[in-house]
């Protein structure tokens, strides 16, 4: 009997979790789940516990414990654990084979570098831990041979493009935005647009966190980071493309002019079954793109008007902790934002004084970087106030 690719979700109650869970069933014959974690939503971790049937499950949130434990009561064989530790102690257990990293924010760092170290596979899907570490992740990654497949639609387009290239060198990375629910917003209107309005994103559905980013155009400025990182190429080299239908997923120029892309219809299901079969394709139900569908736009962005774009680029260049500076403040005014406790401007304010005001670190080490997002997280919520 063929081996069944063992698969650990961290962050399976998420948007990307729950549909991975949705690939691993439709491949049942091929992959087989080995644990899955949340970080609060217990009954819906208990019920993909009895539908999956993994060896065990984690919440992160301690004081779920109990309460998760009542739900699996019934299932002995099933071991239940809590807390920061067992997450980056559960991705070393023996039979994994692959740890796809769904959980959104800091938080997914600290069990990536412990799966990086247990030599797992890596599907990528928590972007926040290239763009705080990245240089780190890839010192690991190379010293360990570990490979990260990249599961975000953009980088995985990226990373489809660039199969078969081999060492051809890139002139450019086309990276695609849908310039999110306030496209076509003035700074007027930017001013007083609520939460509500935000959370309503055009094409993709994804959990509040990504969608407010998404939104500010924070979450492309992120994935600007992750694609200088994971590709190996200046972040001058990275173009921005508004191109509101999510149909052109990113695309990479190549020397000589030539430009490979990947379309497809918005279907986040796609990236992370590719990251699970690579290097095959296996069939995955769906609708399928019609070319006569629609019409295909690109715009430039405007940086004015979504400066959280033109922040992430300045880290960039900065280098450095910088990155994990943004990342943290942006974290603070993003839950913020969804409280009601500053409006849709003020969040680039608030992550652009604490890019001053945070300390900067030329090299930093993984201790910096706990220290850096621990720092301007109290600078922003400080302003927020």
């Amino acid at each position: 009997m063929k081996h069944k690719r063992q698969i650990a979700i961290l962050g399976s109650t998420g948007s990307i979790g729950t549909q991975a869970l949705e690939v691993i069933e439709e491949h049942s014959d091929l992959y087989e789940v080995y644990c899955l974690t949340a970080n609060n939503k217990v009954e819906l971790l208990a019920q993909q516990a009895h539908q999956f049937k993994p060896a065990a499950i984690v919440i992160a949130n301690e004081q779920r414990l109990d309460e998760l434990k009542q739900l699996m009561s019934d299932m002995p064989d099933v071991k239940v654990y809590a807390g920061k530790q067992a997450l980056d102690e559960i991705v070393e257990a023996d039979p994994i084979d692959m740890v796809l990293t769904a959980m959104v924010g800091f938080a997914g760092l600290s069990p990536t570098i412990h799966a990086i170290k247990a030599r797992k596979a890596i599907a990528l899907a928590n972007k926040e831990t290239l763009v705080v570490a990245g240089e780190l992740i890839l010192q690991l990654a190379q010293q360990y041979h570990t490979p990260i497949l990249p599961v975000d639609s953009e980088h995985s387009a990226i990373f489809q493009s660039l199969v078969g290239e081999d060492d051809n060198p890139i002139e450019k990375i086309l990276l695609t935005a849908s310039g999110g629910p306030f496209r076509n917003c003035t700074m007027e209107q930017l001013e007083t647009v609520t939460k509500t309005d935000a959370l309503r994103h055009p094409t993709w559905d994804m959990g509040a966190k990504i969608t407010i980013d998404s939104a500010s155009m924070m979450n492309k400025g992120f994935e600007v980071i992750e694609a200088k990182w994971l590709f190996g190429v200046d972040a001058r080299q990275i173009q921005v493309l508004v191109h509101p239908q999510s149909i052109v997923h990113s695309a990479v120029q190549f020397h000589d002019g030539a430009v490979k892309a990947q379309l497809g219809v918005p279907d986040m299901r796609l990236p992370i079954q590719y990251a699970f079969s690579f290097p095959q394709r296996l069939p995955l139900s769906g609708d399928r793109l019609d070319f006569f569908a629609q019409k295909l736009e690109f715009f430039e962005p405007d940086l004015k008007k979504f400066r959280c774009l033109a922040l992430a680029f300045e880290a960039i260049e900065k280098g450095g902790n910088m990155p994990c500076i943004v990342n943290a403040a942006n974290e603070i005014v993003n839950r913020g934002f969804l409280e009601d406790r500053c409006g849709f401007l003020q969040m680039s304010d608030i992550i652009a004084e604490t890019m001053l005001r945070a300390t900067f670190s030329k090299n930093p080490d993984y201790d910096v970087y706990i220290q850096t997002d621990a720092e301007a997280r109290r600078i922003a919520e400080a302003m927020l106030k």
